[in-house]
């Protein structure tokens, strides 16, 4: 069974798809239902999941910024319904990965049809998935779990966490990412905190301060100097580049 969440700050909406939906018959298992995105992505970090169906405007963290958070854990799907057909919103949601965005109320048919549609998807990727994981050695399966973590948690990432996932020391950690992979645990750090910095550039919709914030910088200035050592040019330079607008 695949583990599904539901999200939505609706309580009955919520108790709807949970109770009259025949989940089990499609493979699926609801793991938790949460009434806002921030309740949702801690319960991600915590326990497995596979599918994440969510509203889109909710209070603390919207839909959107849940799909922000979860773009890097690329086995978890995201389904997206919502009282509003606004294209502005389907544009976010298909950037940030979304699998699929149904119009409310959710017909029972377009709901049986994206999660057939997300059951085959994730079959085949686990299928995939089970043949890499047979052909990898002991050092690649380490390296594999912490770039995952990185990728995920690039925010608040420190080596001595990511070493205490493959129990193993810090010091030995360095060791295996220097002596076995492509980069170092801090340039493969640098490097993911650098490139999601440049997708969040490309969105108007956040302030520098806001971006230097997400990817893990206290203060914007030393985020501007690591941003321009990575991409040779400032935040400022790169936004405009890219989207034709100068946004501080």
């Amino acid at each position: 069974m695949y583990q599904a969440i539901i999200v939505d700050d609706e309580a009955k909406i919520r108790s709807g798809l949970l109770n009259l939906f025949p989940w089990n018959q499609l493979g699926f298992q609801i793991a938790g239902s949460f009434s806002n995105g921030k309740e949702a992505y801690d319960f991600t970090l915590a326990n497995h999941v596979d599918l994440v169906l969510s509203d889109i405007r909710m209070p603390i963290m919207d839909g959107l910024e849940l799909s922000e958070k979860l773009i890097s854990q690329k086995h978890i799907k995201i389904i997206f319904f919502s009282g509003y057909q606004d294209f502005e919103y389907v544009r976010q949601a298909m950037r940030n990965g979304v699998v699929d965005y149904l119009l409310k109320p959710v017909k029972y048919e377009d709901l049986v049809d994206c999660l057939s549609k997300v059951r085959d998807i994730l079959n085949l990727e686990n299928n995939q998935h089970q043949a890499e994981e047979e052909n990898l050695s002991y050092y690649e399966k380490i390296i594999n779990l912490v770039k995952n973590y990185l990728d995920t948690e690039y925010q608040n990432a420190t080596l001595e966490q990511a070493a205490m996932l493959v129990n193993l020391s810090p010091n030995y950690l360095s060791k295996i990412m220097k002596e076995h992979s492509d980069m170092s645990f801090s340039d493969y750090l640098f490097k993911t905190r650098m490139k999601n910095a440049a997708r969040m550039l490309k969105d108007i919709g956040y302030k520098q301060y806001e971006i230097a914030y997400r990817v893990g910088y206290d203060n914007p200035k030393n985020f501007s100097r690591a941003f321009h050592q990575y991409f040779h040019m400032t935040p400022s330079q790169y936004r405009k580049n890219t989207t034709g607008r100068f946004i501080p």
